[in-house]
């Protein structure tokens, strides 16, 4: 192969995003420590949440400082168990979620509780149409998760839209939570206008360090596990002060570049949409997905190599020093794709999807490099 490929290109920013961080200058006391080292570090501690929580136009007690999105995830679902009165009442999920919240749901389910899913369309988003099978199925809904951005395909749902169905046809007060993983920084959003009672952050996917990340909650959830009575007493033990410093800072610079970068990537993404389509053997997932597609987040894109398993391209663009994925990476060491069966993806198609995401330092020599290492792999393969 052309060995001008050989320099590493990164394309799987929704696993994780370069650093972007500052790991000094944060005071090392514990929070809870009344000494002037442990009043140092509580103070810097609240002021990234006060930070965090004007960012996101909430108040500072609805910010809870987590290891990241799926511990989020999981105590927002895993709060349910202490509600013994909704065991008999459905439990919904987008069929579609990431792992950290189907397979928490899954818990749930063998707890007895009574869980569905809300189908998706072709495209991989929950429509009105959609949404209202399930509730025509699942009546008296209590709990629902909906992700803003789909991990695998950059889907991006309606969630002012969504919200405003779920609760105009339920009589009793329905949680919803929404995974922002992949929108914020990314997509423009409001969590009041989008109407949720929750929403989890990761800090590694805006450039952040990993095992950091926050739940936004509008009402204090029943804590699952105790001891020690931090953040609220619904996420006991020290609190990771240098991680909560750190997701404010780099909240603060995505968010306040956000517009700008998201047309950057929009036209980077168009000369590769354009590119791909060109290509004799490739096809999107969706097939109809456009150039230019307000349904889907410019920083993510899913399509399939006919007769090249994905995890065979993925090894070539490896080889060939371009860093890509074939879906999430939480759930890397499973061969199923169940978010492409999800969207009515043929079980071909589906294993040989491969996820190229970007971020805001890829640049458009990064996409004419791809292109051309694409067009040399097919071939060879």
């Amino acid at each position: 192969m052309d060995m001008q490929f050989l320099e590493r290109v990164y394309f799987d920013w929704a696993a994780a995003a370069p650093p972007d961080y500052d790991p000094g200058g944060v005071p090392f006391g514990n929070p809870s420590s009344k000494h002037a080292e442990g009043r140092r570090a509580r103070e810097a501690l609240e002021k990234a949440r006060s930070r965090c929580a004007a960012l996101l136009g909430v108040q500072e007690r609805q910010i809870c400082f987590t290891s990241g999105g799926t511990e989020s995830n999981a105590m927002v679902i895993h709060s349910l168990i202490l509600r013994s009165s909704l065991k008999n009442a459905p439990v919904l999920a987008s069929a579609v979620e990431h792992p950290s919240v189907e397979e928490n749901i899954a818990v749930l389910r063998r707890l007895g509780f009574r869980t569905g899913f809300i189908g998706v369309e072709g495209d991989g988003r929950i429509t009105a149409a959609s949404l209202e099978r399930a509730l025509k199925k699942y009546p008296a809904l209590r709990f629902a998760a909906i992700m803003a951005v789909n991990n695998e395909t950059g889907a991006v749902m309606d969630m002012p839209a969504l919200t405003a169905l779920i609760r105009s046809g339920q009589g009793a007060p329905v949680h919803i939570h929404c995974d922002i993983v992949q929108g914020a920084g990314k997509i423009p959003f409001n969590l009041s206008v989008w109407d949720v009672d929750s929403a989890s952050v990761s800090a590694h996917k805006l450039g952040g360090p990993r095992g950091t990340g926050l739940l936004y909650l509008k009402r204090p959830l029943e804590p699952i596990y105790t001891g020690g009575g931090q953040e609220g007493g619904l996420r006991p033990g020290t609190e990771n002060t240098a991680g909560a410093v750190q997701l404010a800072a780099c909240l603060e610079r995505r968010l306040s570049s956000a517009a700008e970068a998201y047309a950057a990537a929009a036209l980077r993404w168009k000369g590769l949409i354009r590119a791909l389509k060109t290509m004799d053997r490739c096809i999107l997932i969706p097939e109809d997905r456009k150039d230019e597609d307000p349904r889907f987040s410019p920083y993510i894109l899913q399509a399939a190599f006919r007769g090249i398993p994905g995890e065979v391209m993925v090894r070539a663009l490896d080889d060939a020093g371009f860093a890509v994925s074939t879906g999430s990476a939480c759930s890397s060491a499973s061969a199923e794709r169940r978010v492409l069966t999800a969207m009515g993806v043929d079980k071909t198609t589906a294993r040989e999807g491969i996820r190229i995401s970007q971020g805001w330092t890829t640049g458009g020599e990064d996409i004419e490099r791809l292109i051309n290492a694409l067009r040399s792999i097919l071939q060879i393969l």
